[in-house]
């Protein structure tokens, strides 16, 4: 009965519009009341929740991509991308997704890709003659590139929840990320061969290694993070300063186009976005206690292997869970409040943890461009001008190729763990 009362008063507080963490806090202060637990519970769970040193990670990495961002780095993946491939039938919608995959490794979050490259890229792709839906549907789609490859704020929190290896739940998104880019790229290029869509003239050789050289030193500091962590230089941890300290310089007396009267402002925006993820991450650790305390992973588990102990027929029940939940919560909620509950699961069937992580990771990204609660198809759309019907319709081929990704990456687990088995 108690964890009915959590439940329902939680759903209650969501449906009035307030948000996932005050309404984890205030439902899990009316369970406390209820259960005539002392109220000091909440702040020390939620200091506990916080006190992680892996957790500063956010910051670190929500400031570098602040910063590349300010300083020019967006226009200068697109110009190379646009470059490169642009020449291809469709070239500007796979120029797109290229930038995606490499401002992924840059800011790690999918709503700062569509924000920042949708603003450019859908004008862009409208002037030259795709269809506003389309522009919408695949700036929406590539962006959820960017939680699954490294840096990534959903494995930090992953890794924060369990005390999994965060480099290696980092190294475990690359490959499934770089396959997402790939067979998005394919269904891009079949959508724009059947509907005709322009194609830039081939750029001469000489053009495409200027614009290589322009963004040198963004693709640069995917390289560093990537070699930091595999190599064994830094943590994740060190590797988010590393990253915050390199987009400062590059930004400053390389692009110089970041000015030292933005670093205010931007260092604002760091402290509201990291503030708001911390606050989501406290009072969820009181939640948590209260789910572990109530037995609710030990039920939900024996409720999942009572229908099937098949490994096959649990991993199907888990994926549909988590896309249905995809669809109505933030991903960095639901990873807070579901991780937890079906990982005992996944052990269970014998399942890697680590494998486990990345393929919810990547369930729970496909929710971003899904209605009612589509964050990223939300804000393409509202970038095209479009209703989110029809932004809907478009980006329907590029969730049937997303879902087959994830089933690939659901039930052949050395595309996700032949990297991390390299730091063995």
């Amino acid at each position: 009965m108690s964890a009915v009362i959590l439940f329902t008063s939680f759903i209650a507080l969501i449906f009035m519009g307030l948000p996932i963490a005050f309404s984890m806090g205030l439902s899990s202060l009316i369970y406390l009341a209820l259960m005539d637990i002392p109220f000091i519970i909440i702040s020390q769970k939620l200091f506990t929740g916080i006190n992680s040193f892996v957790l500063l990670c956010i910051p670190g990495f929500v400031l570098a991509g602040n910063l590349m961002n300010t300083g020019g780095i967006t226009k200068r993946i697109i110009k190379f991308s646009n470059a490169a491939i642009g020449h291809i039938r469709g070239g500007l919608s796979l120029a797109n997704i290229v930038a995606s995959m490499i401002f992924a490794g840059i800011t790690g979050t999918a709503i700062a890709d569509t924000t920042s490259l949708g603003a450019i890229l859908i004008p862009a792709m409208e002037e030259e003659g795709y269809d506003v839906p389309f522009s919408v549907a695949v700036t929406a789609a590539s962006s959820t590139i960017g939680p699954i490859i490294p840096p990534s704020l959903p494995m930090i929190i992953v890794g924060t929840l369990t005390g999994l290896s965060v480099s290696k739940l980092f190294l475990g998104g690359a490959i499934p990320g770089i396959l997402l880019g790939l067979f998005l790229m394919a269904a891009a290029y079949i959508i724009s061969i059947k509907r005709g869509y322009p194609k830039d003239t081939k750029k001469p050789f000489s053009v495409v290694v200027k614009t290589f050289l322009d963004a040198f030193w963004a693709l640069m500091l995917t390289f560093i993070i990537l070699w930091g962590i595999l190599g064994g230089v830094f943590t994740p941890t060190e590797a988010s300063i590393v990253a915050s300290l390199y987009a400062l310089i590059v930004g400053l007396f390389v692009y110089k186009e970041l000015k030292i009267a933005q670093l205010p402002g931007i260092i604002l925006s760091t402290m509201k976005t990291s503030a708001a993820i911390m606050m989501l991450v406290g009072f969820a650790s009181t939640f948590g206690w209260i789910l572990a305390s109530e037995q609710i992973p030990q039920l939900v588990a024996d409720f999942i292997l009572s229908i099937s102990s098949d490994k096959v027929v649990v991993l199907i029940l888990i994926n549909i869970l988590l896309l249905f939940v995809g669809m109505f919560m933030e991903t960095i909620a639901a990873l807070i409040i579901l991780f937890p509950v079906l990982l005992p699961v996944a052990l269970k069937i014998g399942m890697d943890p680590i494998h486990f992580g990345v393929m919810a990771v990547l369930n729970l990204m496909i929710g971003l461009t899904t209605p009612p609660v589509g964050v990223c198809l939300f804000a393409g759309a509202s970038i095209g001008k479009i209703s989110i019907a029809k932004a809907t319709k478009a980006i329907l081929p590029f969730l049937a190729v997303s879902l087959l990704v994830l089933t690939l990456v659901t039930f052949i687990p050395e595309i996700t763990l032949f990297l991390p088995n390299l730091l063995k």
